[in-house]
């Protein structure tokens, strides 16, 4: 049987940020993850400044696709803006990959069925054992589905659904596009530019609210690609898009039971505004490892649960029209 101090199930970014703030401390993980890396993953593939100071990332030394926006556009049904913000967009495939090489750690290739605890151990499918062990393997953690499914229960008025696609594509337009609330749409829909020729097309909506409204997903994709075609932002693309669903943030969740915790998506961490993942789940892992190293209580209600503080955006917008106007 193979053992480690801290065991990690999930390699994306909350998993590995967790796995490399644990390596930096010499602290023993292993990383478990169902899938070899680079592998594919469903995600606009959108980071904030945020993510990039958490994780330390020098833009100019990142070795894969990386673009960055100084604004966002944003279409309302009867009114667009475009504040200024810097954000970035990079390709999961790439960036995940690269993440968890850096971390230094360990990873078997293993999909994990069975967890058991046994003492202050815990033992999974009868192959890795440890003390410490860290849920970060999505929406579908097996962490969370053995040993918080009961304990911290998951509502269905939070959950998104979803459905995009990613390829390659030579692209006139190199904004970031937000449709949001189309078509009475509970949600929005994207068009995120790549670096170097690629493109993230996609749409998100709170599921209940949808099947309230009698509407589904499909027929909003459907209405999207057509915009976008009309638009000449895509042309002539045989959309073959894949869906998903994960939670989006709710009222305080209980995250650690005994030695173990979620992280990521696992936990439900994504904003309520922008439904984005990628920043509270690297912030969650990292608070995981300085829980375990430091024996701080593991506490996440400190990550935003909002990508955009709104009005400070708002308010900036106002001040950019005012000042070149006059």
């Amino acid at each position: 049987m193979k053992s480690a101090d801290v065991i990690i199930v999930g390699g994306g970014p909350a998993g590995s940020s967790c796995a490399w703030s644990l390596k930096r401390q010499g602290v023993d993980c292993l990383v478990l993850d169902k899938e070899a890396f680079p592998r594919a993953k469903l995600c606009a593939g959108w980071i904030t400044p945020e993510v990039v100071e958490d994780l330390e990332l020098d833009i100019a030394a990142y070795p894969h696709r990386f673009l960055s926006f100084k604004k966002l556009h944003f279409h309302f049904p009867v009114i667009g803006l475009s504040p200024p913000t810097v954000q970035h967009s990079i390709r999961r495939y790439e960036f995940d990959a690269w993440l968890l090489e850096r971390s230094a750690a360990p990873v078997d290739t293993h999909k994990v069925q069975t967890i058991r605890q046994t003492g202050d151990e815990y033992i999974i499918d009868e192959q890795y054992r440890c003390r410490y062990l860290i849920g970060a393997g999505g929406t579908r953690c097996p962490v969370y589905r053995s040993l918080f499914r009961q304990l911290s229960p998951r509502a269905g008025k939070k959950q998104v659904v979803a459905l995009e696609e990613e390829f390659p594509y030579d692209y006139r337009d190199s904004k970031c596009h937000l449709w949001f609330f189309d078509k009475e749409l509970p949600g929005y829909s994207w068009y995120v530019p790549k670096a170097d020729g690629y493109i993230n097309i996609g749409i998100g909506a709170m599921a209940e609210k949808l099947k309230t409204r009698g509407g589904d997903i499909r027929s909003h994709w459907n209405h999207l690609t057509s915009k976008l075609e009309r638009k000449r932002l895509v042309r002539g693309h045989d959309f073959k898009p894949k869906g998903y669903s994960y939670y989006v943030r709710g009222k305080a969740e209980i995250f650690r039971t005994g030695n173990a915790f979620i992280a990521g998506d696992a936990a439900g961490l994504s904003t309520k505004d922008m439904a984005e993942g990628i920043g509270p789940a690297v912030k969650s892992g990292l608070i995981a490892a300085d829980a375990i190293v430091n024996g701080i209580i593991y506490d996440l209600s400190g990550i935003s649960s909002k990508s955009f503080d709104a009005k400070r955006l708002m308010l900036s917008w106002l001040f950019r029209r005012q000042y070149s106007s006059g």
